[in-house]
């Protein structure tokens, strides 16, 4: 009995004591998971604090894994929408888009560090989290392992459901905080490299100018961030308002739009953006040098004073008859606003090619009443300039370069042969295979042209070719080798000779790189100034200088320089037959009667021929002293510089006596006179920019010199191996060209007839030019010119007359490859450039400032397929 009792009691013990354990054991797990649950509570950040996790942690006590992971796929969504992270401005107001320039550097920077210490502090507490996490997850799992019953089962579901809510939220959180970082981060970048960018290029814009390169701004940026990045294909000035409708047409070669571009194309455009990057910086850089971009106050750019224009009288002022003559001087002032739906058609012309629209006015040439003065070879233009565009010849090839194309062409781009039939064996032309070669002799020279030259310089040493000698006019030029070779020794040479059976001489030498014009000598003064010439020359020109009281002479002494020269090569000279002595002795008595100076008669044995030099008096004193009043001098209201659309006048215009006249000396020598004012500028008296004239005419060539430099030499795509023949069609004092002096081109100076008269002083300063009107078509043939320069033309041209037909004329006059750079008011720019890309040049460069703009396009080979209405 006793033994049984203690064991009943022993049994009885341990029974009790595992209950306690038990009991022990669940209320310490139960403190356990109370203690997570306050500790896991706490962790929770308030779902306030970021935008993306308060949908998730609102109701996460009640949601279920499914949901949670639901919400973390839609925070995911969420979190690639690019703009609730874009610094995009939006519709806000101007002031607050400045914040990415420089003046509001500090408070971006203020603002970006306030954003570092958030999220700084954010992570701090991300670190915390993650650390309590560790310990809580290591004791959920020790508690997986053990036996749950009742409210401890339910209790691990919620503390589970809890954690991976919290998991997920702070994944959700922490990549959220991730990609806002990453967003400041590129928009601090993308505004240190504006920053960047403006301190490269110098470029402090100011009002409305600088908020539009600042929204371009941010629209590139936004671009960037909805991952629409495009290779950048033209430059940071190209953004700006003229330049909208330009990007990628810009650069690299020719392709059409629905082809893919090669490698070699890809390269090719790479190039293309470098050398147009570099011309961006180079237009910039000008626009701050202290003038070298027109317009803006500060640029230091000549502006034309309208004061200074009532001391200078023009073109249109001066003939008195180009009121009679342009009875349309202003037709319908607006352009066509529809340009891109242009039809462009071919020239349905008998020229073809060759078509010349002042001098192939068929309808005006049967209307004529008489061609006794040549009128047939004059300029008769339409009323209103051609539209539509001349062809090109078949297998037309890009011109043989300067120098070699002094000596050969090709044969296709002007396919002519009749020249070389009827002149081939006086050296002129000659069809060699491919090639149409120019030996270098004419008429007169057919040994060579320099023989010829230095033959010349050995009869009268005074000429002193290049140095005394600079500027020549040569009638009747045939293919142009005496100008063309001329050019050795420093001499520049204008050739002009009609359009006539001789077919194609004048565009035999604009292919070959020499001046000249279409022109003849008929019932009309020659398009040039009085008394600018230091030489004429004619060898064979067929020109009745004696006729009808010598008018043709009397022109000639009204172009040339007072103790200029007339180097007369020809039959008359050294032959004996009865028509060439009848012609002497009548010459004789007429150069006589005009006080010229019979010089020196030379013979030139090796070439067989013989020239008479003539000397133009440089004073009054023999007129006073003629026994004959014959010819009469000219009356005192008849002006020397008359001479657009001005009948001749047989008589002489005395020489200028007066102390500060144009004409009463001879200029420096050359180059000296290139950038010497001439002495005749009077202080006094203000120049076109409004400075005493002296001190403008230096000003406008440090300006254009400093372009050059800085812009155009290097800025503009241009290859200057490739240009040879250059028009500036508006011209002032001759900067332009003076600046390119050093270059292997020559340029042609254009002073429009209604801008003030400043022709004489390119002459004066040893260049050449001529008198025109941009609303009528110019004599030349077409593909004539490798580069065109347009400076403040179009602006003042479109209130004369339509800017459609003027572009048309560049079309004509420019080569195929050949280019054009336009500065002008941003509105003009824009018109052209629109007009140039629907006749599918190239536009390569667009930049406007201060309402001014420039741009540099390139003419390519495209032509219409089909004809236009006969003309």
């Amino acid at each position: 009995m006793p033994i049984a009792k203690g064991r009943s009691n022993k049994r009885s013990s341990s029974s009790s004591t595992s209950y306690a354990s038990t009991v022990t054991t669940v209320i310490f797990i139960a403190l356990c998971v109370l203690g997570l649950w306050i500790l896991t509570s706490n962790s929770v950040v308030p779902p306030q604090t970021t935008t993306t996790s308060g949908r998730i942690t609102t109701d996460s006590t009640d949601t279920t894994t499914t949901t949670t992971s639901s919400s973390f796929s839609s925070s995911s969504l969420d979190k690639k929408d690019p703009p609730a992270y874009e610094d995009n401005p939006g519709n806000l107001p101007d002031d607050a888009i400045k914040g990415d320039t420089i003046e509001s550097k500090p408070d971006e920077e203020k603002s970006q560090e306030g954003e570092t210490k958030d999220s700084s502090k954010e992570n701090s507490k991300e670190s915390e989290r993650e650390q309590e996490q560790e310990p809580e997850q290591t004791r959920e799992e020790e508690t997986k392992e053990k036996p749950k019953e009742g409210n401890e089962s339910v209790e691990e579901q919620e503390r589970q459901t809890e954690n991976e809510n919290q998991i997920s939220e702070e994944s959700s959180i922490t990549e959220n905080q991730q990609e806002t970082k990453r967003e400041e981060n590129r928009g601090t970048e993308n505004i240190q490299e504006e920053n960047q960018q403006e301190t490269e290029t110098g470029t402090s814009m100011e009002g409305q100018q600088q908020q539009e390169q600042q929204q371009g701004q941010q629209e590139q940026e936004n671009s960037e961030s909805n991952g629409n990045e495009t290779e950048k294909q033209q430059p940071q000035h190209e953004i700006e308002d003229v330049t909208n409708d330009e990007t990628q047409q810009n650069d690299g070669s020719e392709q059409s739009k629905d082809e893919e571009p090669t490698k070699e194309e890809k390269a090719g455009e790479t190039q293309e953006d470098s050398v147009q990057k570099e011309t961006n910086q180079e237009e910039v850089s000008e626009s701050n040098s202290g003038g070298s971009f027109i317009g803006g106050d500060n640029s230091g750019i000549p502006k034309e004073s309208k004061e200074s224009r009532k001391s200078w009288s023009t073109q249109a002022d001066q003939s008195e008859n180009q009121n009679d003559r342009r009875k349309d001087g202003s037709t319908n002032n607006s352009d066509d606003g529809s340009i891109y739906g242009y039809t462009w058609k071919l020239c349905n012309v008998t020229a073809g090619a060759d078509y010349i629209p002042c001098l192939d006015n068929e309808k005006a040439l049967r209307q004529l009443h008489s061609t006794k003065h040549y009128e047939h070879r004059e300029r008769h233009c339409p009323d209103e300039g051609p539209t539509c565009l001349v062809p090109l010849p078949q297998l037309y090839k890009r011109p043989v370069e300067w120098p070699k194309s002094r000596d050969k062409i090709w044969y296709n781009n002007v396919p002519h042969t009749k020249l070389a039939e009827v002149k081939g064996h006086q050296n002129w032309v000659k069809v060699t295979g491919e090639f149409l070669t120019f030996p270098g002799g004419g008429t007169q020279f057919i040994h060579g042209a320099l023989h010829y030259i230095d033959f010349i310089q050995q009869a009268v040493p005074n000429i002193g070719w290049g140095k005394h000698s600079r500027v020549v006019l040569d009638v009747g030029c045939g293919v142009a080798s005496f100008g063309g070779y001329l050019f050795e020794r420093d001499v520049l040479t204008i050739s002009f000779a009609p359009k006539d059976e001789h077919e194609a001489q004048v565009q035999f030498a604009l292919e070959r790189g020499i001046p000249a014009i279409s022109a003849v000598m008929g019932s009309q003064r020659l398009p040039f100034p009085g008394r600018v010439f230091d030489v004429v020359h004619c060898a064979r020109c067929r020109v009745p200088w004696h006729a009808e009281g010598g008018a043709l002479l009397l022109e000639l002494n009204r172009v040339l320089r007072p103790g200029g020269y007339f180097v007369w090569s020809a039959t008359p000279v050294y032959q004996k037959l009865k028509e060439d002595v009848e012609i002497w002795k009548a010459m004789s008595l007429l150069t006589v009667s005009m006080c010229w100076e019979l010089v020196t008669i030379k013979k030139d044995k090796l070439n067989s021929i013989g020239a008479a030099i003539y000397r133009k008096p440089n004073s009054n004193e023999c007129y006073g002293q003629r026994k004959h009043n014959s010819p009469p001098m000219c009356k005192s209201d008849d002006d020397p510089n008359a001479a657009w659309y001005v009948p001749l006048q047989s008589c002489i215009h005395p020489v200028p006596v007066n102390e500060g006249e144009r004409g009463t000396r001879w200029p420096e020598e050359w180059p000296r006179r290139l950038q010497t004012p001439p002495y005749w500028l009077n202080r006094s008296q203000l120049g076109i920019y409004g400075k005493p004239a002296p001190d403008d005419f230096a000003s406008d060539y440090e300006h254009w010199k400093r372009v050059l430099s800085k812009s155009y030499l290097k800025g503009l795509g241009i290859s200057w191996t490739n240009v040879r023949n250059v028009m500036d069609m508006r011209a002032v004092y001759g900067g332009f060209a003076a600046a390119l002096k050093d270059l292997q081109v020559w340029v042609l100076n254009v002073v429009n007839v209604n801008s003030p008269d400043t022709l004489p002083i390119i002459y004066e300063r040893g260049l050449f030019g001529i008198y025109h009107d941009w609303c009528e078509s110019f004599s030349t043939y077409p593909r004539t010119y490798d580069l065109l320069h347009a400076d403040h033309l179009f602006s003042r041209l479109k209130k004369r007359c339509k800017i459609l037909p003027v572009v048309t004329e560049i079309d004509r006059l420019v080569r195929p490859g050949g280019k054009i750079i336009v500065r002008d008011e941003s509105v003009a720019v824009g018109e052209v450039e629109n007009i140039l890309k629907s006749l599918h040049w190239e536009v390569r460069l667009t930049f406007s400032k201060d309402q001014e703009g420039i741009l540099s396009a390139q003419k390519s080979n495209w032509r219409p397929d089909s004809y236009g209405a006969k003309e």
